[in-house]
């Protein structure tokens, strides 16, 4: 997207209304989270939207049926993900890019797993200045393990249940963020791997897109 001076400035008042509005209001707590929100300009990975759609409390149509996560959903899953700096991040959903922009800006290593071909290769390109990011096209149910293992799973979308495959490419007490579909309702949840699996709790309702690949199976019936 080409911006003018006078485009950068309007944006830049958008971004920190969002920051002002929907963050600081909303247990967005870390102020490093705040902070990379509040400088990461959204529009460089949203194509062909205009900048006050872009900063929306919303879900941004990305095509091909997938969809950008709320700014809010995002914020929350990063403060609960606890990222410090130098942690190798496992990042699920990239989509274009956006959220592996916020996730280095907090000093983190990033493999951010994308399915569509389309949207890898926006954020490979939005992506491209910053050395810490690698962006894999692949399967988000299957992560990256040849990566393996990561100190924190972050999966900026919502999931009917979150696979073994994934969780066994943390190292035990990694710390796991994902959106929980239960009943028809999303859900925020947190929690972190262990010896014997993982244990993750649901810790806020709230709109959170849904990723594709991760339904459960139907159950059998007589």
């Amino acid at each position: 997207m080409t911006t003018t001076s006078t485009d950068a400035a309007n944006t830049a008042v958008l971004r920190h209304a969002m920051v002002a509005s929907q963050l600081r209001t909303n247990a967005v707590s870390d102020a490093r989270v705040v902070t990379a929100m509040a400088t990461v300009p959204r529009e460089d990975f949203i194509p062909d939207t205009e900048a006050a759609l872009v900063y929306r409390d919303a879900a941004l149509p990305l095509g091909g049926g997938r969809f950008q996560n709320p700014p809010l959903a995002t914020a929350r899953l990063l403060t609960e993900a606890e990222i410090v700096s130098q942690d190798r991040v496992l990042l699920i959903g990239a989509t274009t890019g956006y959220t592996a922009a916020l996730i280095a800006k907090l000093g983190a290593k990033v493999t951010a797993v994308e399915s569509d071909p389309a949207l890898a290769a926006i954020a490979r390109t939005a992506l491209a200045g910053l050395p810490d990011v690698e962006v894999i096209e692949g399967s988000l149910a299957q992560g990256h393990a040849a990566g393996a293992p990561y100190d924190v799973l972050v999966i900026d979308g919502a999931v009917d249940e979150l696979p073994m495959a994934l969780t066994e490419q943390l190292r035990v007490d990694g710390r796991i963020t994902t959106g929980l579909v239960e009943r028809g309702v999303t859900r925020l949840a947190a929690g972190r791997r262990t010896a014997g699996g993982q244990g993750v709790q649901a810790f806020v309702d709230g709109e959170c897109v849904v990723l594709p690949g991760f339904a459960r199976p139907a159950a059998f019936r007589f």
